[in-house]
């Protein structure tokens, strides 16, 4: 049991925020079934992780994952939605790995951090930073509808075909 006086952190890898345990857990939760549903996605048999469905959730084992999966040589099927936290698999794959399907979505916002109420606030530093290290199509694409924001901007379809091939 954690005591009382207990100080729990989360961030977005641009700094630490104290926040309640309850809060903390709850994170940690979401956290952890977003990247255990990626985890669980990988194929070694087919040497590639196919990303099915992801909503995001904090950044750092998203960061964590992507990192093992560069460094395995995997390729990466994005075949259903893969928003917020997931959209760094851009940025930390070669783009020479990575191909979508019909059913891929991307799913784009601004750098956000969870205060010790609870409440979010922006982070406009750490959204630079992600924008910069997007590859340049994806980077031009944010671009040219205003940016990251708290709206949440979605790249399927025929565009998405356009920076990405489709799977074979």
């Amino acid at each position: 049991m954690m005591p009382r006086s207990a100080r729990m952190s989360a961030g977005n890898g641009c700094g630490a925020v104290p926040i309640a345990p309850a809060v903390w857990i709850a994170l940690m939760k979401k956290t952890l079934l977003a990247a255990a549903g990626l985890c669980a996605m990988v194929s070694s048999a087919e040497a590639e992780v196919r990303i099915l469905a992801s909503p995001g959730g904090q950044v750092g084992p998203f960061i964590e994952l992507f990192d093992k999966v560069r460094e395995s040589g995997e390729r990466v099927v994005i075949d259903g939605p893969c928003l917020s936290a997931c959209t760094l698999v851009l940025s930390m794959v070669p783009s020479d790995r990575i191909c979508v399907t019909r059913r891929a979505v991307l799913g784009f916002h601004a750098a956000r951090s969870i205060d010790r109420r609870g409440r979010t606030y922006a982070e406009p530093e750490a959204s630079e930073a992600v924008l910069e290290a997007y590859p340049e199509p994806v980077r031009g694409w944010i671009i040219r509808r205003g940016g990251l924001s708290s709206r949440l901007l979605l790249l399927r379809g025929r565009e998405l075909a356009a920076i990405y091939p489709r799977c074979r």
